[in-house]
């Protein structure tokens, strides 16, 4: 039988270059984001207005070239418009690109009307007109961004307190019922700063931004990862009651392999839906899909190779600041 506890030490270091490869990303952000946040933020967050735009061609006009990014800037900038992030977005024939996502400060209705207009007669002399069907807009105060990155940070750490309270509650039956939801808790952690961290790398690398539906994203990751996580506690509940008198790495590792089709099957069968989703969804979700994708990757490892082998490393009195007589817990597992 394979011993996966044996191995938790090269499962630790690869845990430890994922969430440090997380923290390079993490502080290069903030560093170079204005708001000095470890991940791109949408308007969701930080407040703002976000304009979507599409340029066609005049009716009976031939084009004359293509909107570029410094004449989006002078109009924007002659309204007042500050924190301007303008993205290409697509191309639209032989003229080049011509669909456009512009992120800006917070901009009233007014204000906006009169910029479209403003957009709408500088495309004219290229022969393009500014697409009023394709048009999206929206806004966020900062007050709202300011409340939902909020909610965002007490939902964590609700969560947090919430699963390791229910465990502690669940296996109160066992000795030191405290150390599984630790672990559990752990492993979440774990979890989160992978998610976080890759959604700071796509933000880097590909404009990938953090809003309403990544914070949905990794509160399902986190629930996922605490359900995946019990079940193989659970298993070790009952096969400590069942193998007295084994060691407890022996349980443990037995406890990994009974359950272990049945998670690597279940989370094989989401990864298709997703990365079906992916590939094949529209732009609107893929992102959102991209960070369901990354966080099953992660709980489905993190539950096996990070909360089981942490929980055998705190058996054996191998963690700092939390060592204990391995003797006695033993002992009191075979009285149970």
């Amino acid at each position: 039988m394979f011993n996966i506890v044996q191995r938790r030490k090269w499962f630790f270091l690869f845990s430890g270059i994922l969430i440090l490869a997380g923290l390079v990303s993490m502080a290069i952000s903030i560093a170079t984001y204005p708001e000095h946040s470890p991940v791109r933020l949408s308007i969701d967050f930080v407040g703002g207005s976000l304009l979507e735009m599409e340029f066609k061609p005049l009716p009976d006009a031939q084009p004359k070239g293509a909107v570029t990014e410094d004449m989006l800037t002078s109009v924007l900038t002659s309204f007042g418009a500050k924190d301007i992030r303008i993205q290409r977005l697509g191309e639209v024939g032989a003229t080049g690109t011509n669909r456009w996502q512009v992120r800006t400060n917070y901009l009233d209705n007014e204000t906006t009307e009169k910029i479209k207009t403003a957009l709408d007669n500088a495309a004219k002399p290229l022969g393009l007109q500014l697409d009023r069907d394709t048009l999206r807009f929206n806004q966020v105060t900062p007050t709202v961004g300011s409340e939902v990155t909020r909610a965002a940070v007490v939902a964590v750490v609700v969560a947090s307190f919430a699963v390791l309270g229910w465990i502690v509650w669940a296996f109160r039956g066992i000795p030191d019922s405290f150390r599984y939801g630790v672990c559990a808790v752990l492993a979440m952690i774990h979890d989160i700063l992978v998610m976080v961290g890759a959604m700071s790398l796509m933000g880097l690398l590909f404009g990938w931004e953090a809003d309403a539906l990544f914070l949905t994203g990794l509160l399902t990751v986190v629930g996922y990862s605490v359900q995946d996580t019990i079940v193989v506690f659970d298993r070790i509940r009952e096969n400590s009651a069942r193998h007295r008198g084994e060691p407890y790495e022996m349980i443990v590792n037995r406890s990994i392999m009974e359950t272990f089709s049945r998670s690597i099957s279940m989370q094989v069968v989401v990864a298709f839906v997703l990365v079906s989703l992916f590939l094949m969804g529209g732009g609107s979700i893929r992102q959102f899909v991209g960070v369901l994708l990354i966080g099953l990757l992660s709980g489905t490892y993190s539950s096996t190779f990070t909360a089981i082998p942490l929980l055998v490393a705190w058996e054996n009195g191998q963690l700092p600041f939390v060592g204990r007589n391995r003797e006695r817990s033993r002992s009191a597992v075979a009285r149970a």
